[in-house]
């Protein structure tokens, strides 16, 4: 069963028009509307575009990261903390993992749902990833 792009349903092109997703051959693909002419774009290449964005966000920080999952997970513990950070520091091999089994529709719908947005030109080059900020939800900053 050919696997799907992994972003489908939070890409957008650049005039912030839904990009479909497709499966040429075996190869899943983005397909952006360029005045009538359907481009397939190679879902790896903007996925990798995407996760590799993320992978720059991360690095430097596993420290910070590690301490605030293992806090949302009830677990903060040394170990945990130790393991989650292990984890984002070689978040390359999560990232391909994840490229083969995909997110999950539910986890895409919240991703949308939360901000998540991933904009393209008409060659999939990535233009812009607009992503939520834990300004408002996180802060403790109370009256």
């Amino acid at each position: 069963m050919p696997r799907q792009p992994l972003f489908a349903g939070l890409v957008v092109d650049e005039f912030d028009r839904p990009v479909a997703t497709a499966i040429v051959g075996e190869e899943p693909c983005y397909v952006v509307d360029d005045a009538g002419f359907k481009r397939h774009i190679p879902s790896e290449q903007v996925d990798r575009a995407v996760l590799e964005t993320m992978r720059q966000q991360i690095s430097g920080n596993e420290d910070l990261l590690s301490g605030q999952a293992a806090k949302m997970l009830g677990t903060d513990d040394i170990f945990s903390k130790a393991m989650l950070e292990n984890q984002l520091k070689n978040i390359d091999k999560q990232f391909d993992a994840l490229l083969q089994a995909g997110i999950p529709e539910e986890g895409r719908a919240y991703m949308g749902m939360s901000g998540f947005k991933v904009v393209i030109n008409m060659h999939g080059e990535v233009i812009r990833l607009d992503q939520p900020t834990a300004t408002d939800e996180g802060g403790d900053g109370g009256e």
